[in-house]
């Protein structure tokens, strides 16, 4: 069973209009619902590649049962949300369909209360003793501490279970220093911890502050990993045009199924930036088109650089 943290769950939204214009009203063409954020997301993608997922994170209020009813629907995909008093936040994403571009409103998530963090943690722990990998993904809701991927990676070594971390800003400066197995930053995030914009020298950075293996989104260039087995890019074929929503978090579901999988890091890295195109061109925000990623992933470049290892 792989498990999926998302500490800031979320019911994602999608609305698509013919031509988004401020100051104007606008008639909605279609509506779409799906429990998100970037753990729930990665588990909907690694469900569909056959692996058994489990989510965890916090759930609440009227919008929580609502994200909950939806994961009741989600073949491969368990439940083990813990509930909060707070209410369970929304994201609206709108499509103009037009250009194609997305515009992203994010509501803050709920106040968390120290007793509904210690619950969670001991749910956690529970989850970890049958857990082949983890995934610490998202930002944090309020009232959880800065520090608590840092803690819930240590916990995670503690047990020997793999743990990747997608996350930005402190919580990820701190959950590096945790020596995390892996950590997945965008070229922004990167730049964030580090203060290096050149992604080669960045990715070192972040390994010698503790992370074993980096793996840095380039967004349309793809992928940049530095690992102890070696230095290589995974990039598409062309540049794929769409809605970027859940893009990265499918490449997650890649890296984290090729590491359970113990595939080789080029195979990894193929099916990981395969699945990231696929979500860019998938109609829906954060799904993914699978005939899309079983045509790219044979055609993905991975070129490898020995020296840089």
């Amino acid at each position: 069973m792989i498990l999926t943290v998302t500490l800031n769950t979320a019911l994602d939204i999608t609305y698509r209009v013919r031509a988004l214009r401020p100051h104007t009203s606008h008639r909605v063409t279609e509506v779409t619902e799906r429990p998100g954020g970037k753990g729930l997301n990665v588990a909907r993608v690694l469900a569909a590649l056959g692996h058994e997922v489990t989510v965890t994170g916090f759930t609440g209020g009227a919008t929580g049962r609502v994200v909950q009813d939806h994961l009741t629907g989600t073949p491969g995909v368990v439940d083990a949300l813990v509930p909060v008093t707070g209410s369970t936040r929304r994201t609206i994403a709108v499509v103009d369909t037009t250009t194609g571009d997305t515009t992203q409103l994010n509501e803050p998530g709920p106040e968390i209360a120290p007793t509904e963090w210690g619950a969670f943690q001991e749910a956690y722990e529970d989850l970890l003793r049958s857990a082949s990998a983890v995934a610490l993904c998202g930002s944090l809701p309020p009232g959880v501490p800065v520090g608590a991927y840092a803690g819930l990676i240590r916990t995670a070594r503690a047990t020997a279970v793999p743990v990747l971390l997608d996350t930005s800003g402190e919580p990820l400066r701190r959950g590096v220093a945790a020596r995390p197995d892996l950590v997945k930053p965008n070229a922004e995030e990167l730049a964030e911890l580090t203060g290096s914009h050149e992604p080669l020298q960045a990715t070192r950075d972040a390994r010698r502050r503790g992370a074993h293996s980096v793996v840095a989104s380039l967004g349309a260039q793809g992928l940049l990993a530095h690992t102890a087995e070696g230095l290589w890019r995974a990039a598409p074929p062309r540049r794929v045009h769409g809605n970027p929503t859940g893009a990265g978090d499918s490449a997650v579901a890649g890296l984290l199924s090729g590491l359970v999988e113990h595939l080789p890091w080029p195979e990894r890295l193929a099916r990981a930036v395969a699945l990231s195109a696929a979500t860019v061109m998938a109609p829906v925000a954060g799904e993914f088109d699978r005939a899309a990623y079983e045509t790219l992933v044979g055609q993905i470049a991975v070129t490898a650089d020995a020296t840089a290892a």
